[in-house]
């Protein structure tokens, strides 16, 4: 028997239950073997079924190492087919088991929901609607926890839950934008054992305006019979100045369908002004939390958290990833191709040798067996390049 990778060995523990959804007297390739030569491709770069099959063909001496390949690298068709049949749900949550044996989220740490569109999924021969995902990312950590796609003909309202049904989320603060301002999704986060802190917008007419209408009031009265925390940050950088002003509340008396709202304690305002170029902007939103109302760091903490997953993960799938310019279509290949830059993104994310980028890290691994191979986990075999030393200015 081979000796696995560390990580493969993992990862293939965790995705045990994967049903193969091929039929047995047609199978050439074992699950295994297509499943750890895709990740590594994806690592790699690799951004389609035909550089995978190039990719494991190049790196077939390694693979040998420790997958069996009874009869080589699969072809570029055989991953489309596996890919296209593979169940996206039980994917999905095989990840999530993997993920949460790789890295514990901790106490407090900010789970950010937020969807995206995968724009180039649709196809106008069948009337097939590109696929929009719903995924979970630890802001501490910065781990892909999970994701779900959106039902074709329906938005995320009806995704959400089904996502957070499968993490694990005790003592976690779970953010989401307006349209997670929704009774069924928020009893779900209390039911988890975590913390919410979500957005409002007028797909919640009613809870939208009184808010707005309490905070304005506060406003102009200074906030004397209101008790209230407040914070404020400032950012400065490439031209633009960016203020924010936080308030948060636990005075609640005014909103008389609060007990329909699981775990609902306390309100707050974010109040952003923003100066580029010389011109000034300024927005306000209001959010509801099941957080006391006593902490506005805390507050803002998630508010900037949630934010932040703009750039930490959708920026990095398309910028790093090109993920809105993969044309993958068939079936449920898509969302499966999706998940696989997830896997892949958590293992170089993982990766503290090195402060490059992860589209530098991704060529690394191309280039290295020894810096792939630390990436799945082998300890010792790659000896990171010694950062030079600036020399000091001359006297």
């Amino acid at each position: 028997m081979k000796k696995p990778i560390p990580a493969t060995a993992s990862l293939m523990e965790k995705f045990s239950t994967l049903v193969d959804p091929r039929i047995e007297r047609t199978k050439k390739h074992s699950m295994t073997d297509i499943l750890v030569i895709s990740i590594c491709g994806f690592i790699c770069g690799i951004d389609n079924w035909v550089e995978l099959e190039e990719f494991g063909e190049i790196k077939k001496d390694w693979f040998k190492e420790f997958l069996e390949l009874p009869n080589g690298i699969p072809s570029h068709d055989t991953f489309g087919r596996f890919y296209a049949a593979l169940d996206p749900e039980e994917f999905s949550r095989c990840f999530t088991r993997w993920v949460q044996a790789i890295g514990e989220v901790t106490e407090g740490e900010v789970i950010a929901v937020d969807g995206k569109t995968l724009r180039r999924s649709f196809d106008r021969a069948s009337s097939k609607a590109a696929i929009h995902m719903v995924s979970a990312w630890a802001s501490k950590t910065g781990l892909v926890l999970g994701q779900v796609k959106t039902d074709e003909e329906s938005n995320e309202i009806p995704a959400i839950p089904r996502l957070l049904e499968i993490l694990r989320l005790e003592g976690c603060i779970v953010t989401i934008d307006a349209i997670g301002a929704q009774k069924e999704i928020v009893k779900t986060v209390i039911d988890k054992g975590a913390h919410y802190v979500i957005s409002l917008k007028k797909n919640q007419p009613t809870l939208h305006e009184k808010t707005e209408e309490f905070f304005k009031e506060a406003l102009a009265e200074r906030f004397e019979t209101v008790p209230h925390k407040y914070t404020e940050s400032v950012e400065n950088d490439h031209g633009r100045l960016e203020k924010r002003r936080y308030w948060v509340t636990s005075k609640m008396d005014w909103f008389r369908e609060r007990e329909e709202w699981a775990g609902l304690t306390s309100v707050g305002m974010v109040e952003s002004t923003r100066e580029v170029d010389g011109k000034t902007s300024r927005e306000v939103r209001y959010f509801i939390s099941s957080l006391p109302g006593d902490n506005a760091e805390k507050f803002a903490g998630a508010v900037r958290s949630h934010w932040s997953v703009e750039n930490n993960l959708h920026w990095v799938l398309d910028v790093a990833f090109d993920e809105d310019r993969s044309r993958v279509r068939k079936d449920n290949a898509p969302q499966n191709m999706a998940m696989l830059r997830h896997v892949a993104l958590n293992l170089l994310k993982a990766d503290t040798s090195t402060k490059v980028g992860i589209k530098t890290r991704r060529k690394m691994a191309g280039w290295s067996n020894e810096y792939l191979a630390h990436l799945l986990g082998v300890k010792g075999l790659y000896q990171p390049r010694a950062r030079k030393q600036a020399r000091a200015p001359r006297s």
